[in-house]
């Protein structure tokens, strides 16, 4: 098995930024190649321990979806081999885990779908009967499923900080102040975009929802991020659907009034909130056995959701 990648060390390509999880470098003037490690963060802090197969997991189940879903909106993907893009002793470093992407102006907005009652908008529902500002039935119980799928949009946080709700006027607003010069000439403002990236990000979500429900795995709510061109074209970028940026649930678990187990790093952050740990840098580090379940459930993510083996 392939090491797991803490961090990309490329050096014929300029390094432009990393992430809590991926790196990225630029390739030319229209293009980027974005490596995903094996780095995981939990409360907005990166953890010493790499997650072994993770960064591979969440690049096969984002390039399943660009596939499954590219007829809803245009995305990222270029289909170039980023191998083929850098040095010929760097290519195990992006192998299976790294994509060549178009370079495009992303909305300063993270597009969130929520279809069940979890997480922050419990929170948000019990003190206001509301999430995010919409208005939902009373009555509802943990985890239970929305009537509708709503759009709730976030502010785009820095590493270490956290996203911030917002209502969709302040995201509207938002993508006119960052937008409209990029937009000039295109008959488009940021305010459009916003509404075509909610409208998006719902169809996403359903379609996704649909399909995942037939492999057994329900999708309480994702977050998507978009981009445009030149033209002003809106594109799905960064990731889409991942145990990273999704709640992901075993149906057969799933019970309305209880917080069902998911697939993603809820196991670290549970092992986390037994330690003496005041969730600041630098992280704790993991115990093997935290290491092994968590991997293990980013590749039974994958398989149980795409039929294949990773």
């Amino acid at each position: 098995m392939t090491a797991p990648l803490f961090a990309s060390s490329i050096t014929s390509l300029p390094l432009l930024s990393k992430g809590k999880v991926r790196d990225i470098y630029a390739v030319d003037a229209d293009k980027l190649l974005i490596v995903t490690t094996d780095r995981l963060s939990a409360f907005d802090v990166i953890l010493p321990d790499p997650i072994p197969k993770k960064g591979q997991v969440l690049q096969a189940v984002a390039n399943f979806w660009f596939a499954k879903l590219g007829h809803i909106v245009p995305n990222q993907l270029t289909g170039i081999d980023p191998e083929s893009v850098v040095a010929e002793n760097e290519r195990e470093q992006v192998r299976g885990r790294a994509v060549v992407v178009k370079r495009l102006k992303p909305l300063p907005i993270e597009a969130v779908v929520r279809g069940y009652v979890i997480g922050s908008g419990w929170k948000d529902y019990q003190a206001t009967g509301a999430i995010c500002g919409i208005a939902l039935p009373a009555g509802l119980k943990l985890a239970q499923k929305l009537p509708a799928p709503i759009f709730t949009p976030a502010t785009k946080a820095e590493v270490g900080d956290h996203d911030e709700n917002v209502s969709f006027e302040q995201a509207a607003a938002n993508c006119d102040a960052t937008l409209n010069a990029a937009l000039a000439g295109t008959g488009k403002t940021g305010a459009q975009l916003c509404g075509e990236a909610r409208d998006a990000a719902i169809r996403l979500y359903q379609e996704a929802s649909e399909y995942a429900a037939t492999r057994g795995i329900i999708i309480a709510d994702t977050k998507f991020e978009f981009g445009i061109d030149a033209a002003g074209t809106l594109h799905l970028i960064d990731e889409a659907l991942t145990p990273d940026s999704s709640r992901f649930w075993p149906a057969d678990q799933y019970a309305e009034g209880s917080n069902p187990p998911s697939y993603d790093k809820q196991y670290v952050r549970d092992y986390l909130e037994t330690l003496d740990w005041n969730k600041k840098a630098p992280g704790p580090a993991l115990p093997a056995e935290v290491v092994a379940r968590t991997s293990a459930k980013y590749v039974e993510a994958f398989e149980k959701l795409t039929g294949q083996t990773l």
